[in-house]
């Protein structure tokens, strides 16, 4: 019996959660419909609320604030909009914080979360998972020199809280894996690994990794 009730909930657990997940997404995105006119709301015009049209209209904000922002015009429209969030007491430092990381880690051109990574962690004798972050600059580059790396090291099983390290770039091998993968390893507790490159020999020689920066036996 126990073999059967463990099997089950194998199987509706995955698919509650993320039933419930999608739920919450649709019901927030829903709140966008708020921005239209009562007469152009489903309510009105079907006579009953469909769920996830706010969605449609979610994504038609995204795509056109992109392509305002994409252009001249629109750069000069939201670098006027930011200048004035700043000059606002309160709201410029959660603005200007929540950006900062929005841009490092959303922006096209950043690094910010674009490799997996294998770091000694917490003791050198261990290894795990994090995800590269950048390379130090400025004042912490005067005490520690510029061969780091900045990870960040999510806590497994909840990958939202982690730890933020300055580690040497001997210390650091670089993964194949993509992050999802990484992550899924992570919050598995190492169940869920990732399959192993095609092109990846089942292990890597200490001229190789030395080669790539990294000492296997430092």
């Amino acid at each position: 019996m126990r073999k059967y009730l463990v099997a089950g909930l194998l199987v509706w657990i995955p698919v509650v959660i993320t039933l419930f997940v999608l739920k919450l997404l649709i019901d927030t995105m829903d709140q966008t419909l708020l921005l239209l006119p009562e007469r152009f709301r489903t309510d009105a015009l079907l006579g009953f609320h469909v769920p996830g049209m706010g969605v449609i209209l979610t994504l038609l904000i995204v795509l056109s604030t992109g392509i305002i922002a994409a252009n001249f015009f629109g750069k000069k429209l939201l670098g006027w909009w930011d200048h004035i969030l700043h000059r606002i007491p309160i709201v410029n430092s959660v603005y200007g914080g929540v950006k900062q990381i929005s841009d490092t880690l959303f922006s096209p051109e950043g690094k910010a979360f674009r490799k997996a990574v294998l770091v000694r962690y917490p003791q050198k004798d261990t290894w795990t998972v994090a995800l590269l972050t950048g390379e130090p600059e400025n004042e912490v580059t005067d005490h520690l020199g510029t061969n780091n790396f900045s990870v960040f090291v999510p806590t497994t099983p909840n990958i939202t809280a982690g730890f933020f390290l300055i580690v040497p770039k001997s210390d650091v091998i670089e993964l194949k894996m993509t992050i999802d993968q990484a992550l899924k390893y992570i919050i598995s507790m190492g169940v869920a690994e990732p399959p192993r490159p095609m092109n990846l020999p089942s292990h890597t020689n200490g001229a190789e990794m030395k080669k790539s920066g990294t000492d296997p036996n430092p």
